[in-house]
């Protein structure tokens, strides 16, 4: 059985037929959309480039190929490890041999009405609909989805005020010089752009922050973080931080997988557990989890990739490769910040752990992502001839790990 049936749902679903498992293979999805691509719901679609048509992972008759019992537009409810059945919120039952959990994230809310959210197709049709030249849209969080709603907003004729609470937007993240460059695209445009700034509640005409201000806006997009759909598997004996808690072979328990934005796994590449909420890595682990239970003990396989996720924002591509958060270093490697084209390279402890371009060609980042494969030190991956490195203390940033 496969709960959650977007990307690595669909992913574990295929690889488990591909792989040869001919049995009834029941796949669970929320929403009542075959599955669909999310990237292009903050870019694409809501710029009105795209039809929703576009938006379909298979064609219809692939997923038919499938055979599979599929139930869509039902959540589960809770899951029976003991008796291996997953209770859906239909009131009916569905047992298993064996389960992949794959049940994605769902977005932060803040208190009061009104706000639009952009997790589903749905959000982003809604939203879509209230942009229109000359209508005030209010971000609440700068990250890559509210910072890509903002320009696609700014591009579509409206008035944008983003709020941010960090006191640069992404430093967490990719380090705060790199966070500096995107953050100056928004203001290049004229974007309004607010950091250390707090956002309390939704308000009837805008949001209110922290001290009382209201922040007046047509229409306000809340994109404050997600939390992993954990909420149904409560009393079920997985552990639960944070999302499914796995091993480096994506198990939570017995015969039960994860795979997807749900799952926090170990990454042995790395040493470290992480949760990636990125369209490569469900896919790729959603085909991981598949074979490593079919596989059975002996013959299964880490997953133990290097992470990638893409950005559009205005002109400018953002591509990244490996595990940047919790970096103690950040060095300009090719390119020039002040033209925003540039490859910039992470450490921690002494290795090449990860590497962002903007507005760079793709091959100017592949050959760091292997360097991050083959686990490089950062003396082997960055020439001394680099530009001078920022560290994280210089930068205003934490040094240690982080969540």
């Amino acid at each position: 059985m496969v709960v959650g049936f977007s990307a690595a749902g669909l992913a574990a679903a295929e690889t488990l037929r591909r792989e040869g498992y001919d049995g009834t293979l029941t796949a669970i999805g929320d929403e009542p959309w075959p599955p669909y691509d999310r990237p292009p719901l903050s870019k694409q679609i809501l710029a009105r480039e795209w039809d929703v048509g576009r938006l379909a992972l298979r064609p219809p008759s692939d997923v038919a190929a499938l055979d599979l019992d599929l139930r869509l537009g039902t959540a589960a409810a809770g899951l029976d490890a003991s008796n291996r059945t997953v209770r859906l919120a239909d009131g009916s039952s569905v047992p298993y041999d064996g389960l992949i959990v794959a049940t994605g994230v769902r977005p932060r809310r803040l208190p009061g009405q009104g706000a639009h959210l952009l997790r589903t197709l749905d959000d982003a049709l809604a939203l879509r609909e209230r942009i229109r030249p000359g209508r005030r849209l209010v971000v609440v969080g700068a990250g890559f989805l509210g910072a890509e709603a903002a320009a696609v907003a700014w591009k579509l004729g409206a008035h944008v005020t983003l709020l941010e609470p960090a006191s640069v937007p992404l430093a967490h993240a990719v380090g705060a010089e790199v966070g500096r460059v995107l953050s100056q695209a928004h203001r290049d445009r004229g974007v309004e752009l607010r950091c250390g700034v707090t956002v309390t509640e939704v308000a009837e005409d805008g949001v209110r922050l922290t001290g009382g201000e209201i922040v007046e806006g047509d229409e306000i997009l809340v994109a404050i973080g997600s939390l992993p759909n954990t909420d149904w598997l409560a009393g079920s004996g997985l552990t639960v931080v944070d999302g499914v808690v796995c091993d480096e072979y994506c198990q939570a328990g017995p015969d039960v997988y994860a795979a997807g934005d749900v799952a926090r796994w170990y990454n042995p590449l790395f040493g470290v557990s992480m949760r990636i909420e990125h369209r490569t890595n469900a896919a790729e682990q959603g085909m991981a989890a598949a074979r490593n239970l079919l596989a059975g003990p002996r013959a299964r396989k880490p997953f133990a990739p290097v992470p990638y996720f893409w950005s559009d924002q205005y002109d400018m591509r953002i591509q990244a490769y490996g595990y940047l958060r919790g970096h103690d270093e950040v060095a300009i490697v090719e390119g020039d910040v002040t033209g925003h084209r540039f490859v910039a390279a992470y450490r921690t402890g002494d290795r090449l752990t990860g590497a962002l371009a903007v507005g760079m060609p793709p091959k100017a980042i592949r050959r760091w992502r292997q360097a991050i494969a083959v686990r490089a030190t950062w003396r082997e991956a960055v020439p001394e001839k680099a530009p001078a490195a920022v560290h994280p203390h210089e930068e205003g940033l934490p040094s240690g790990p982080q969540g």
